[in-house]
């Protein structure tokens, strides 16, 4: 999404469309009885989704569209000496899931400095974010990230609703979530966070007004 942004920033008149296709089943080794090889396979599923993003300056097709938020700001970041952490080792029998027991401290240790900086830098703090769209990485992530912002239960629930119907599908989760929030949007102006985290280890953040 962030990418999406800064290619339409660019092409304000343009369409952009987004395809996620995860394939997290590639993980399955028969022989690999690791335990990070089997929450693996119990937390992650195949999965699909997409977005399409308009614009600045490209009208709504119709006046009943259906409108989502804007993107106001992205940030990236990537924590150094982290790539043990999260991530893929690939070899001749396919995919090999690396899972660190330290992907809850990563957020415990990083988000919330990550966060508040973040928003500084636009002005605003954690008290003006209204919905919190938030990657479902697991249950554990789950109460990282919300022990990590200082978030009341209700604040995830999209997140936590995603991960018990879908389980973990990757990058397609996020985008999952986003799409319950749109459905229930919170009031015009309001502001939101949609961030995930990944392999690297890895942070990403944006900032939506609705």
């Amino acid at each position: 999404m962030a990418r999406v942004y800064d290619y339409l920033h660019g092409y304000p008149e343009h369409v952009a469309l987004l395809l996620s296709v995860e394939l997290c089943s590639l993980t399955l080794q028969r022989d690999d009885t690791s335990i990070p090889a089997l929450i693996g396979v119990s937390l992650f599923g195949d999965g699909a989704a997409a977005v399409v993003a308009t614009g600045a300056d490209r009208a709504p097709s119709s006046p009943d569209a259906r409108q989502g938020p804007r993107i106001l700001a992205t940030r990236s970041r990537v924590v150094p000496d982290t790539v043990d952490v999260m991530g893929w080792n690939v070899g001749s029998s396919g995919f090999q899931l690396v899972m660190s027991r330290e992907v809850p401290k990563m957020a415990d240790d990083y988000l919330r400095g990550e966060v508040d900086s973040f928003l500084a830098d636009q002005g605003l703090s954690i008290g003006d974010i209204s919905t919190w769209i938030c990657h479902p990485g697991g249950p554990k992530v789950l109460d990282s990230i919300e022990n990590a912002i200082g978030l009341a239960p209700e604040a995830m629930v999209h997140s936590r609703n995603s991960m018990r119907e879908n389980g973990n599908i990757s990058s397609a989760s996020v985008l999952d979530v986003l799409r319950r929030a749109v459905a229930e949007p919170p009031s015009e102006g309001a502001f939101g966070v949609m961030l995930a985290m990944g392999p690297g280890f890895s942070f990403e953040l944006l900032l939506l007004q609705w």
